[in-house]
């Protein structure tokens, strides 16, 4: 006969004793059984402790999830939560750097945890962790200058730390200081060598960015995109998701006018052929985080062409026309034009006639009609008259599909982004 669906069969360890098989009734409050457990083995004070998975992720085990335990489970009497979260507040103040560490250390791991994270962040310990990244002590400078490798695992312990207890979504990042941005933002150039501290300080500004309602404004002033692109040249690509990941959101969050202003200083920078370079044609497999932030960028950029891509050609203005026909002069290599007497007007119409079907347009007598369609509007002839000026040659021989080849681009970006909406 099968247990009761109610009754789990598990191993439940605590150092120093043989590990004890025991049936959990899940409708029995939890406390009764982690009161059960310490009494198998004379421990006092059953209130101080807690059952945790014995797994690699050791998270605590709630009344919220205790369903989740399995038939042969491992679980693990510990500390509980509370308890850990006090020890560990008062550890971290340690005079002893070496303690400190060890703390710092456990902290960041303990942090994963949602149940330990609310009572640690109850302790006020965010604020601790702000005050200790925004000025540090006597010690910190010191250590800084003579235990340098210490330093930066403490740094990078604290960061871990802020990070895991933050990404629970228990504490706003308004909360946070000017000061506090200023320090993050300019461990991005000051701890470049250092792989943890540099991508846990890369996600803290992206998440400020993105889940801040005012810090937008605090982090662009603090981060230029001048002080990004060098970690796109480095060869860790956990690194460069980061960054793409904070231009990204600093692109997302920025007012309409300072958008545009953001993709020329990405231009005068040559992000694209950085990004090219240093991570589509590097010698490594691109990984799904990387892919979707690529995308992110992609999509953020094309969007600042949405207007010009719906906005039709005015057939009447003489400026617009007379790209066009820089078009056909660049494509044809024209010098000259026959003079206007009557005897050759009709001679020159059907040459531009002639000249405009080869290059592809649908409407060869009035080309400019060819952009009253959106999309792709006036983009499509931006782009024509960038490839004609920039890739002359390549453009001469492609020339008789090189309008439609834009139009059909164009087009199948517009269902693309149409159906990503």
């Amino acid at each position: 006969m099968p247990p009761p669906a109610n009754i789990v069969k598990v191993a439940i360890e605590w150092p120093g004793a043989f590990p004890k098989l025991m049936e959990i009734d899940q409708k029995k409050p939890l406390t009764a059984i982690i009161k059960e457990v310490c009494d198998g083995w004379s421990l006092a004070n059953h209130e101080h402790y807690a059952l945790q998975h014995a797994d690699s992720s050791n998270f605590y085990i709630t009344e919220k999830n205790r369903n989740e335990i399995k038939n042969g489970a491992i679980l693990r009497l510990t500390t509980s939560p509370t308890q850990n979260a006090l020890q560990l507040h008062e550890r971290i103040q340690s005079s002893s750097m070496d303690a400190k560490l060890e703390a710092l250390k456990d902290l960041a791991s303990y942090s994963r945890d949602v149940t330990f994270a609310q009572e640690f962040i109850n302790l006020d310990g965010i604020s601790l962790l702000t005050q200790m990244v925004e000025s540090g002590t006597e010690r910190y400078q010191k250590l800084q200058k003579i235990m340098k490798p210490c330093f930066g695992d403490m740094l990078s312990y604290t960061l871990t730390a802020f990070v895991e207890l933050m990404d629970h979504g228990i504490v706003s990042w308004d909360t946070f200081s000017v000061a506090f941005i200023k320090k993050i933002a300019s461990y991005v150039s000051k701890f470049q060598n250092d792989i943890a501290i540099l991508q846990r300080s890369l996600a803290i500004l992206e998440s400020m960015v993105l889940n801040g309602h005012d810090l937008y404004q605090k982090v662009a002033q603090e981060i230029t995109i001048g002080q990004l692109i060098p970690h796109l040249q480095g060869a860790d690509q956990e690194i460069q998701t980061y960054t793409i990941a904070v231009i990204n959101a600093l692109f997302f969050k920025a007012p309409d006018d300072r958008r545009q202003e953001m993709a020329n200083i990405l231009a005068q920078k040559q992000l694209r052929g950085i990004i090219l370079q240093y991570v589509i044609r590097a010698q490594r497999a691109i990984n799904n985080e990387m892919a979707h932030q690529l995308y992110v960028l992609q999509v953020l950029t094309f969007n600042l062409l949405e207007d010009r891509m719906m906005t039709k050609m005015d057939p009447q203005d003489q400026a617009q026309r007379d790209i066009i026909f820089e078009l056909r002069r660049i494509a044809f290599d024209v010098e000259s034009e026959p003079t206007s007497n009557s005897g050759n007007v009709e001679k020159r119409k059907s040459m531009y006639t002639r000249d405009y079907k080869k290059l592809g347009f649908i409407n060869h007598v009035n080309p400019a009609m060819d952009f009253t369609q959106t999309p792709p509007g006036m983009l499509a002839l931006d782009n024509m008259l960038y490839f004609a000026k920039h890739q002359q040659d390549a453009y001469i021989r492609v020339r008789p599909l090189s309008y439609r080849r834009t139009v059909k681009a164009q087009q199948k970006h517009q269902d693309e982004h149409r159906e990503e909406r």
